[in-house]
């Protein structure tokens, strides 16, 4: 046996089992171990504080590199060591992740040393329940690893894959409401390095120690991750790569305006808030909708309130499920047959959705966080734009409850990360109990509305309307709600008596109306198709799997992982060159199979629907004949 120790004064020695090496192979395994163990970090070594054998071996399966046993031993596999030898990379089957032999190697031996370094004393399930329960309630560590307050009940300290902010960015948090349960499924699977990381959390250790040892651009594609080793080892591999400047995303929305490949510069990042759209009477939005808004700077300004201005450039992070979040079948809803995703859109559009269309009110609250934690907390959710997908659940994994993990990961805040709550309203109560959000913005809505921190809801504007044409013609409805559900042709009975303020308060309405039977009918038609009811007419399925294509091909606007086949983590350079050209193309399809859609929509829709939709355009005309005479009769002066 040949003793091997070429770090000094280690706890840690290695012993190679030299048995039918030749002189090349003892040779070429010396320097394999070499490399190995100088790419360790100190701590590691220091606390292995073991002796480990490593020794070739002929019996391992074909596909296996390498496996540790709990004997203290690591084995090789014996058919690449004449490969190793004659520096053979083309000897390297397809599929590997690291791009050489001797890397393919020096990574497996990490990775089984990992293992060790991670196994610890064993724990039996409660035990390890107890001590993430314990992690998330205090942050107070003491000196065996375990929250002061928490010692009194285990003297074992963490592994490090029971460390809940590892657990965390791994992609198995802590569930709201769990007492210390993690998420048994990581739905942060795409773009991963290697599958095998979600077998397990030791695995996912094992992996991503290689990467952070071995990858100079881990920094740059897992940047949470690797903040999070350097921390606990207080040390960082010398060798890091240029990372791409700022974050990439895609633009959820379809304006032709906006590139489809955005890019987020975080040094112009200047709040972040907590956008909350207002209860209304749906089953799926009557506690609200949880949002993030990134308040960006444009180019060149300085940060400051002014900013607040710049609102071509805020951004929203919005989970939703993937079919829209306002139209869901309640039943699936709750059986969670959506996929939940994060969307990142322009402010102007949530805005327009939730204000004109679903007459829901906005409010944006600015959150006391640090220069550190909003940027902490951005890069986070790009990780997770590119990494995350879910599954939807209006009760236990909605917005509100993804928003939360979002903040808990994404700041890595006490007060956060104690925070249990499955409502958007809910959550809202919770940062404003905790003085995370600054209330007084929104208590004089006049000012809030001038500032950018409150975007009022259409509905009080025609609720203005209405009352004006209510007051003059005797209307019997008592809300505008009344007046925009009537028939079309009952609202027009009452035109020819309108003046020419009325005629346009209700012109207004009319608009208003017809937007609303426009939501109706989308409900309906993808209730009719997405849910794959077809219907006798050839012409109608036709048009119908047109608007199946359409949601379809609309998935990477939220699963912008499926446009690159190569790479993990947030895209690099080459990467974006290629999303580039893919997003641009898949934009113009996209918007062209919309205007196709909206060309044949009448097709689709449902006799009744058509008509509907027919009455209120005469409406509209009539209206606007009515306006145009009244203007003529006054000789061109507006008639108060």
């Amino acid at each position: 046996m040949l003793l091997w120790t070429p770090v000094a004064h280690s706890a840690l020695t290695v012993q190679l089992d030299k048995a039918e090496l030749s002189a090349e192979q003892l040779q070429a395994t010396r320097q394999l171990l070499d490399a190995a163990l100088k790419a360790l970090p100190s701590q590691l070594v220091v606390q292995l504080e073991r002796k480990i054998n490593v020794r070739w071996s002929s019996g391992l399966p074909e596909s296996v590199m390498g496996r540790a046993g709990f004997d203290g031993q690591i084995l090789l596999n014996r058919r690449w060591l004449d490969a190793l030898v004659q520096a053979d990379d083309k000897a390297l089957p397809a599929g590997r992740q690291h791009d050489t032999l001797q890397r393919e190697l020096q990574a497996t031996l990490i990775h089984e040393l990992a293992h060790f370094y991670d196994r610890g004393q064993f724990w039996d399930e409660e035990e390890r329940r107890q001590a993430r329960f314990c992690g998330q309630q205090h942050s107070s560590l003491g000196p065996v690893g375990l929250p002061v307050a928490c010692q009194g009940n285990s003297q074992r300290q963490f592994t490090l894959s029971d460390d809940p902010r590892l657990l965390e960015l791994a992609g198995w948090p802590a569930r709201i409401g769990g007492r210390g349960e993690v998420e048994r499924q990581n739905d942060q699977y795409l773009r991963t390095p290697d599958a095998y990381e979600l077998s397990n959390p030791r695995e996912f250790v094992a992996v991503n120690l290689e990467y952070f040892l071995l990858d100079p651009e881990y920094r740059c594609r897992r940047p949470a991750l690797h903040d999070f080793f350097t921390e606990h080892f207080g040390w960082a591999p010398s060798e890091s790569a240029d990372c791409a400047p700022g974050l990439s995303f895609v633009n959820g929305g379809l304006d032709l305006d906006r590139p489809a490949l955005g890019q987020l510069d975080p040094e112009r990042i200047y709040q972040v808030h907590y956008l909350l759209a207002e209860p209304d009477g749906a089953l799926v939005s009557r506690w609200g909708h949880s949002m993030l808004r990134v308040v960006m700077c444009a180019p060149g300004r300085e940060l400051g309130p002014e900013c607040l201005m710049d609102l071509e450039y805020h951004l929203v992070l919005s989970f939703r499920a993937f079919v829209d979040d306002v139209q869901l079948s309640s039943w699936d809803g709750l059986t969670g047959a959506y996929p939940s995703r994060l969307f990142m859109l322009p402010l102007s559009q949530v805005v327009d959705e939730y204000t004109k269309v679903e007459l829901r009110s906005l409010q944006s609250l600015p959150l006391r966080l640090t220069r550190e934690q909003q940027i902490s907390l951005v890069q986070r959710a790009a990780e997770m734009h590119w990494g995350y997908d879910g599954t939807y659940y209006f009760v236990s994994n909605n917005c509100a409850v993804e928003t939360l993990k979002l903040l808990r990961s994404g700041t890595d805040r006490l007060d956060i990360r104690r925070m249990e709550t499955v409502t958007p309203t809910g959550l809202r109560a919770l940062l404003q109990h905790a003085g995370l959000v600054d209330e007084s913005v929104v208590q004089d809505q006049a000012e809030a509305l001038r500032q950018g921190y409150y975007f009022d809801s259409y509905r009080e504007r025609y609720q203005l309307m209405f009352s004006l044409a209510r007051e003059r013609l005797n209307l019997p409805q008592q809300q505008v709600e009344d007046w925009l559900g009537a028939a079309p042709q009952e609202r027009r009975s009452w035109f020819s008596r309108a003046d020419y303020r009325t005629a346009a308060a209700l012109l207004l309405l009319e608009q208003a109306a017809l937007r609303r039977q426009i939501m109706l009918i989308k409900h309906d038609l993808k209730d009719r198709y997405v849910s794959g009811r077809r219907m006798d007419d050839a012409a109608l399925n036709e048009t119908g799997e047109l608007m199946s294509e359409l949601l379809r091909e609309s998935g990477f606007l939220s699963r912008p992982a499926e446009l690159l086949e190569t790479g993990y983590g947030l895209p690099q350079r080459q990467e974006r060159q290629e999303l580039k050209q893919v997003t641009d193309e898949r934009q113009q399809g996209l918007h062209g199979l919309a205007v196709l859609l909206d060309e044949r929509a009448l097709e689709m829709i449902s006799a009744e629907h058509r008509s509907a939709v027919e009455a209120n355009q005469q409406n509209i005309t009539q209206l606007g004949a009515r306006l145009r005479q009244l203007h003529h009769e006054s000789g061109g002066l507006v008639l108060p």
